[in-house]
This record gives C-alpha cells, sequence and structure tokens, in this order.
C-alpha cells in the first residue's frame, strides 16, 4: 500500500472531527474542508474545533485547513464525506473540479433528499463514479467515544477490498479496530436504517415504555432491517455482524445518540420543529424515515417500526396511539 495517499474530510460536525483525529495518528497532513470560516481560524489559534468534540486538541501542522471545497477535492486521492446528508447536494453543487479518479468514501449514515439514493449510490448514478472508487465507513462507533479514546470499531465497506484496505489502516489505531467488508450497499443501507430505530427507541422512552419493550422493538428491528436490505441489494451477509446489529443497539441505546434523542424529545411531547430547533446537530434519521417509508412502497417489505416512524413524523400521528398499536404487531 501507497505510503503517499492523500487524504481530504469534507465536513466540520462531530464525525469529521473524529476522523480528522483518527487520520491524524497516521498521516503526515489531512485536507480538512469546513464551512465555518470562524471555526477555521479558531481550529488554527487554539488547535480544536470549538463547536463539535472541542476536547480533541490537532496538531494544526498537520492540518490543511479551507473553506473552498474544490481545493480539497484536487489535492486529495481519498475524500471521506461527513456532513449530513440534508447538505451533500448544496456541497456537491460548489465543485468545479473533477472527481473522476478521486475515490471517495461515505461517513454519511443518510438518504441524499434530492435523489432518494444512499450516498454510495447517489455518486455512482449522479457523477458517474465506479463502485471500484465508492466505499464506506460504518460503526459501531459513535465520534464522542473517538474523542475520548475509548476501544472502538469501524467497518469500511468497498468494492475494492485494497482500497478498503487502505482506509481501514489510516483509520486505525491504538483505540480503534477497523475491518473491511464488500457489502457496500447493505452497510450503507444499514447505517441509514439504524438511525429510524433509533429515533423509534427514543420515542418509547419519551412515552415511558422501559428497557423491557425496547429491548423486544430492537430485535425486530434488526429482523426488519435485514427483510429491507435484503429487497434492496441481495447478496450473503450475516445481519448479527458488528456493521447491522451492532450499529443498531449503539445508536439505539448510546446516551450520545442523536437520533434517539430526537425521538426522546417527539416522545415527550415536542414537535418535529420544536425537537429539531433544541438540538444543534441534525438527526439524519428524521430526513431517512421519509425515504425509506417511500422506498419501501415499492419494495414491499414489511417494515411496522419504519411505518410507525413516519407516521409520527410526517402525518403527524400521536406518537401514544401510534405505539400503543405498534406493541400489537411486535413479537
Amino acid at each position: 500500500m501507497s505510503q503517499n495517499l492523500k487524504f481530504a474530510v469534507i465536513g466540520g460536525g462531530s464525525w469529521a472531527t473524529a476522523i480528522v483525529k483518527m487520520l491524524c495518528v497516521n498521516l503526515p497532513e489531512i485536507s480538512w474542508y469546513m464551512r465555518n470560516d470562524a471555526a477555521i481560524e479558531h481550529i488554527q489559534k487554539y488547535k480544536h474545533n470549538p463547536n463539535y468534540l472541542s476536547s480533541v486538541e490537532f496538531d494544526t501542522n498537520k492540518l490543511k485547513l479551507t473553506n473552498n471545497i474544490n481545493e480539497a477535492v484536487e489535492y486529495a486521492d481519498y475524500i471521506i464525506f461527513a456532513i449530513p446528508s440534508a447538505f451533500l447536494n448544496a456541497e456537491l453543487e460548489k465543485l468545479t473540479v473533477s472527481l473522476a479518479d478521486k475515490i471517495i468514501f461515505s461517513a454519511i449514515k443518510g438518504i441524499v433528499p434530492e435523489t432518494s439514493l444512499i450516498v454510495g449510490e447517489h455518486f455512482h448514478i449522479q457523477y458517474d463514479i465506479p463502485y471500484y472508487n465508492i466505499g464506506v465507513i460504518t460503526g459501531p462507533c459513535h465520534a464522542e467515544e473517538v474523542a475520548l479514546e475509548r476501544l472502538s470499531y469501524l467497518t469500511i465497506a468497498c468494492g475494492d477490498p485494497d482500497k478498503a484496505k487502505n482506509v481501514a489502516k489510516y483509520l486505525s489505531g491504538n483505540y480503534i479496530k477497523a475491518k473491511i467488508s464488500d457489502d457496500i450497499i447493505g452497510t450503507e443501507y444499514a447505517a441509514m436504517l439504524k438511525n429510524i430505530y433509533a429515533i423509534a427507541a427514543g420515542i418509547a422512552h419519551g412515552l415511558g415504555y422501559g428497557d423491557n419493550f425496547q429491548s423486544v422493538m430492537m430485535s425486530n428491528g434488526i429482523r426488519e432491517m435485514k427483510k429491507f436490505i435484503r429487497k434492496v441489494h441481495k447478496m450473503k451477509r450475516n445481519i448479527n455482524d458488528s456493521a447491522y446489529l451492532g450499529d443498531l443497539l449503539v445508536t439505539g441505546y448510546s446516551v450520545f445518540s442523536r437520533n434517539r434523542m430526537f425521538g426522546n424529545m417527539i416522545g415527550k411531547g415536542y414537535t418535529v420543529k420544536s425537537a429539531m430547533m433544541e438540538m444543534s446537530m441534525v438527526a439524519e434519521g428524521y430526513y431517512a424515515t421519509k425515504s425509506a417509508y417511500k422506498l419501501n412502497q415499492g419494495y414491499g417489505a414489511k417494515t411496522p417500526i419504519i411505518d410507525a416512524v413516519y407516521a409520527i413524523l410526517y402525518e403527524g400521528k400521536d406518537a401514544k396511539s401510534v405505539f400503543k398499536k405498534l406493541t400489537e404487531s411486535l413479537d
């Protein structure tokens, strides 16, 4: 594997910050694009991101900070996108340089609203990037625990195993273990779907349901995920692997889960708008719920949990009534 690979990270949030932290261990230089000029100035002066994971201190000699996405893309061989899926299209519209021959890895756990595609499919269809140049970075892994240097695991999926190994190598460290997968479509759909189930877990908690019910809902959730992904992309996969079940569990139960937090507020009676205003970070599962529900109109998988979350978030149905009905369909 080449020692001269250049990486760029696109995004200024918590997951982008965590990825830059991981890469800094193994690379002499990383290009880091973010829109926020004030954050760039703060990092250059004080060596930490003022808005996300502020405990992480950077060696700024390793960072090529820029507010110009074209500079970051032009610099890199490997580009890791780590911005909310709802904003991806707007950022890509700023591109004037070509993505051809670039290797694109998505650390985005969501659907691009404008195309209703997962990020890998979006780059393949909209930008003609071949699948062997597209990869996915999934968990189970919360950015906050990376900041605390708690042992965490990543799954790196790509159609080209050598490229997956490159990314796994440069993200690995004393507290990060990374393994590779060839299930680029399935792992990315799993990363999107688990956010919906985390919202469901949060709603249940907000409504007063306990751990006993949530364990039933999560076990139903992994089976529902399996049915959905099988409809989208049929291949041999073990749904109990960390990239699927592990990521679902950490997102459904962790205090760091923004999707669970969002759902909890909905369960307590917040409107969607007020819950979003209260949170400083984007709950990807909100957008994923609509996309998954609409996609499944064509696939026809049995998805009572997704249907319930959609009814609450997009049809304005009463959460208490919807969940009472949902309890009858779970086993």
